[in-house]
């Protein structure tokens, strides 16, 4: 079987944001970038898969140079190769044009990709790749078990989980569950010179439409300061909530 990981160099959550060029812009100075914790658990999951089974692996990123740290990352926890779309990744079906082009030409059995990614959390490249690779696609998928072309996944859904039959060619756009975090893997000194000599192939973008286009950042606004009120003084309680709060 033939697993490619889709991974997205974000943001690390504890980095300071802010924006550049009157807040039209990101600005990465200071900014520590890291594998998207959703394309984790799914390369974890792949390397259990692989450790079980005549698995090979491939992480797969668009973007440019500077997200290979995080691909070499990704091999030191043990991926076979490494894929990166020399694009600048701004548009989710853009992004996913990119990522399907790939599928095609490796003709892998399983796509793992994270639900969304925490920086834009657009939660769209994932099914947009399984529609552009005529694949099944299962978003939410929180377990995940393959018996030859057969597949068993269960995602969540609201207020529980649903249990699925499906079958290869799939993609998956996996969370938590798919592993949990203490199953989450730390590069070793051996991964690491090893990942060096594993290969780290550079393609050249297809023609690919921006759909969308990013118009301006804004922080959320500071929390207001909070008013108390006595436990006694029902009347100043509900004259507020009418009158200032207007929520009654």
């Amino acid at each position: 079987m033939r697993i490619l990981v889709c991974i997205s160099h974000v943001p690390d959550t504890t980095s300071k944001i802010n924006f550049s060029d009157g807040d039209t812009k990101f600005d990465t100075n200071g900014v520590q970038f890291v594998i998207n914790p959703n394309d984790e658990f799914g390369l974890t999951r792949a390397m259990w898969f692989k450790e079980k089974q005549a698995v090979h692996v491939t992480v797969v990123n668009v973007g440019g140079a500077e997200t290979e740290p995080t691909l070499r990352k990704a091999l030191a926890i043990g991926a076979d190769a490494a894929i990166r779309v020399n694009t600048v990744a701004t548009d989710g079906f853009s992004v996913a044009k990119q990522l399907a082009n790939v599928v095609k030409q490796g003709d892998y059995d399983l796509v793992i990709a994270g639900r969304e990614s925490i920086d834009y959390n657009g939660g769209m490249v994932p099914g947009m790749v399984a529609g552009l690779t005529h694949a099944n696609f299962v978003n939410n998928c929180i377990s995940l078990e393959v018996d030859g072309n057969s597949v068993k996944a269960v995602r969540e859904i609201d207020g529980g989980k649903e249990t699925l039959s499906t079958t290869l060619p799939l993609v998956i756009g996996g969370q938590k569950g798919l592993v949990e975090e203490s199953d989450l893997r730390i590069p070793n000194m051996r991964g690491i010179m090893m990942a060096r000599q594993k290969p780290l192939t550079v393609l050249e973008p297809v023609d690919a439409t921006n759909e969308t286009s990013s118009v301006k950042f804004e922080k959320p606004a500071p929390k207001g300061a909070v008013k108390l009120v006595s436990p006694d003084n029902l009347d100043e309680l509900i004259n507020l909530l009418h009158n200032e709060a207007k929520v009654i």
